[in-house]
Order: structure tokens, then C-alpha cells, then sequence
């Protein structure tokens, strides 16, 4: 399957369409779309969506998906990397933090659009036309400033949507989407992703929840962990000035080379060579 890059932290992507010319794909970035005028279906990880004007989705870099367009249909991509929410000196204690790293970490997916309230639909687009005009002036001293303020508002109203949707429709605790979505938001956390801990967590056997995991996804438990810890460590290199030690400590590694002996297995170069490459 194919997997699109994003060079840069941030952009977006506005355009008409009668046809969906791309294939199946994955992203190495997440992605709110926003669908300004048209109709069609919307496939997600194997799901159908029907989608109409002022509908919002949120991809993340696992999810895959494509377009049956019944409708012409004008589309607002922007896509945006981790790094775009990094936090700053001060941030600690900020509330929108956690809400922001949290939404980021959890599978919205099996929901279709976020967002169902008019109301909500007009503020986020109201706020996708301030950003898109910001856009056209980016190399303004004040661009970042702006862009960041707009997307983060943006995000917590998604989160505030796709949250209050999981409380009225909560995900099956024994389903894989569950899984995947705890190690989304334990991946900081190794000492919470062992296979003992997740069986214990699910109510699995260690043996059992092995199996399953693999025959839903087609890849280990173990597998998968590790390729989505190294996704996200190949966003600190290319987006960050995270040193290789204050990376490992992130994401609890016992040390820098224990990081840089599992990185390099998995994508076949070091973490100074990946950071140098771009």
C-alpha cells in the first residue's frame, strides 16, 4: 500500500474533484478533511461513510483510505505533523495539552465524520478560512504564531466532538480497535505494553491476545508496537531538535543505543543518518 510523506510540518491541500485519482494509501502525517461542497463515500480502514457538505474527518498515519465521488466535490486537506504541537517551555501545566495529545492518540476511524452538530461544523470551518488565508502570507514573522493558535482551537474542537461521540457510543473493550487504541496512548509507556500487560488488560490470555491482534491485522502484537514507537521517533529526528538521549528517555528506552540498535533494524540506517538524509 502506499504511504505519503510530508516534508514540512504543515500544509494544506485545497482542491475540486469529480474523480478520486489516488489508489488506496497511508500517510506518515495526520490529516483533517474537511469537505466544503459534494457528496460520496469516504472509505476508512475498510469502513464506508457517506459524506455530504460540511462534513470533517481526522486521519492519522495508520489509517488508510480513499474517495467514491458522486458529487463534484471541494475538498480542504491540511495535514499536519506531531512536531506542529510540540510542546514549549511553560506548556506543562496548559489543559489544551493533554486534550491534544490524546485526540492525536486515539483511533477516531470507526466513526466517520467527527463532528455531526451544525453549529460545530461552521465554527471549524470559519476557523480552516482564517487559516487557509494565514497560509497565503507563510513566510510573515507572525505566521507560526497564528497558524498554531488556529489549529490548536481546531483540534480541541474535534477532540471535544470525537470525545462526547466515544461516551455515547463506546468502543467494545474486547475489539481490536480498543487494542489499537491503547497502544496509541501507552506508547510512552513500554512497561504498560508488554504482552502480560495488555492480556491482563483485556482480559486475554497472553497466549490468546497474541492471536488475535495478528489475525485482525495481519502483523505481531510485538511488531506492531515497535514499527509505530519507530514511525513516531522518525518525527522527532525530521521535526525536532530532540536530542537522541532525550528521545530514548521519551519514549523509554533503557538508553540512546539501545534506541539507535532497534532503529536501525527496523528502518536499515541510524537515527543521525535519517535526521541527516533530509
Amino acid at each position: 500500500m502506499k504511504r505519503y510523506i510530508l516534508h514540512t510540518p504543515f500544509s494544506i491541500y485545497h482542491f475540486e474533484a469529480a474523480t478520486w485519482d489516488h489508489s488506496v494509501h497511508k500517510h506518515t502525517y495526520f490529516e483533517i478533511i474537511f469537505i466544503l461542497k459534494g457528496s460520496g463515500i469516504h472509505r476508512i480502514n475498510g469502513n464506508a461513510f457517506q459524506y455530504a457538505e460540511s462534513d470533517v474527518f481526522l486521519l492519522g498515519p495508520e489509517d488508510f483510505h480513499h474517495f467514491d465521488i458522486q458529487e463534484l466535490t471541494e475538498f480542504s486537506f491540511v495535514r499536519f505533523n506531531e512536531s506542529i504541537h510540540k510542546q514549549l517551555p511553560g506548556d506543562k501545566d496548559r489543559p489544551w495539552q493533554p486534550i491534544i495529545r490524546t485526540l492525536l492518540n486515539t483511533s477516531s476511524q470507526s466513526r466517520g465524520s467527527i463532528v455531526a452538530d451544525k453549529q460545530e461544523k461552521q465554527k471549524l470551518h470559519h476557523l480552516l478560512a482564517v487559516l487557509e488565508a494565514e497560509s497565503s502570507d507563510d513566510q510573515s514573522q507572525y505566521f507560526e504564531v497564528i497558524r498554531d493558535g488556529l489549529m490548536r482551537s481546531m483540534l480541541i474542537i474535534l477532540a471535544r466532538n470525537l470525545f462526547s461521540q466515544t461516551q455515547s457510543r463506546p468502543v467494545r473493550k474486547d475489539s481490536i480497535e480498543a487494542i489499537l487504541m491503547y497502544i496509541r496512548q501507552h506508547i510512552y509507556r513500554p512497561e504498560d505494553l508488554t504482552i502480560e500487560r495488555l492480556a491482563e488488560h483485556f482480559h486475554y490470555a497472553p497466549a490468546y491476545i497474541s492471536l488475535f491482534f495478528k489475525k485482525q491485522t495481519g502483523e505481531s502484537l510485538k511488531q506492531y508496537i515497535i514499527r509505530h514507537k519507530i514511525k513516531l521517533i522518525e518525527a522527532r529526528l525530521l521535526y525536532s531538535q530532540l536530542t537522541l538521549s532525550e528521545i530514548a528517555d521519551e519514549f523509554g528506552y533503557t538508553d540512546e543505543s539501545h534506541l539507535c540498535k532497534q532503529f536501525r533494524k527496523y528502518t536499515g540506517t541510524t537515527p543521525i543518518a535519517f535526521r541527516m538524509r533530509v
